[in-house]
């Protein structure tokens, strides 16, 4: 039975800094997503464009109506977050399910590992979208119409209702990232138990699956955002 492990492994050290089989793979996923960027922006110079900005147009296109039904004409202003969300997610999921992961081995330890089957990947996710939402709620109310969401002494309903607002704000990064590295993690763990105990064809439909999975959760992340984004900025008087 292949070993499972909640953890990442660490596979080597730069300057006393540990290396981890699922940072190496984020690593490999971050200059692919750069890479696609530039094409794509080169291709925008020229007159005849490739099938390769088409299809790329599609799909951009189709996520900005989809974020637009939420935020309306203010999309525009948050799509980049959003888009890099969407496609940081998804290549981070789909990467974790290419041949290869999880199978290569370096001193008994899997050389890569899926970035979303890792909590400190998707903590950190997690932040960067609530952190965003606060900045983003500050720059549309002002600072202090922001606060009075979190801060109202009219009354005790009103003072506990703020704190619970609080609360919420702070449990919504637990929410992002448990139920990002909960899906990735248990998905990599189905396929490593499927191809264990049957033939390799055998798991082909789980695949197809968990590719389905890694999709609706790159969606959920970055729509939810926009739905706490549009929340923030939001006039609630």
């Amino acid at each position: 039975m292949p070993k499972i492990s909640i953890k990442p492994e660490i596979i080597f050290y730069i300057l006393n800094f540990p290396v981890t089989n699922s940072y190496l793979l984020s690593l490999i996923v971050v200059l692919l997503f750069f890479l696609i960027a530039f094409a794509y922006y080169e291709q925008t110079k020229k007159v005849h464009k490739s099938g390769f900005f088409y299809f790329f147009q599609f799909i951009i296109k189709s996520i900005y109506e989809l974020f637009e039904s939420v935020l309306g004409e203010k999309t525009k202003v948050f799509f980049p977050l959003l888009l890099s969300f969407f496609m940081f997610i998804i290549l981070q999921n789909w990467f974790g399910l290419l041949p290869g992961v999880g199978s290569l081995l370096v001193n008994d330890v899997p050389l890569f590992r899926g970035g979303n089957a890792d909590l400190n990947s998707t903590f950190v996710l997690a932040i960067i979208s609530v952190v965003m939402i606060q900045i983003y709620g500050i720059k549309y109310r002002g600072l202090w119409g922001y606060l009075k969401k979190f801060i109202n002494l009219t009354n005790p309903i009103n003072f506990f209702l703020g704190i619970l607002e609080i609360l919420s704000e702070f449990s919504r990064i637990l929410s992002f990232s448990f139920r990002l590295f909960g899906n990735i993690f248990a998905g990599e763990v189905l396929l490593t138990i499927v191809a264990f105990l049957v033939p390799v064809l055998a798991s082909f439909p789980f695949i197809i699956l968990e590719l389905f999975v890694g999709f609706i959760q790159a969606l959920v992340f970055s729509m939810l955002t926009a739905v706490f984004i549009s929340g923030a900025i939001s006039s609630h008087e």
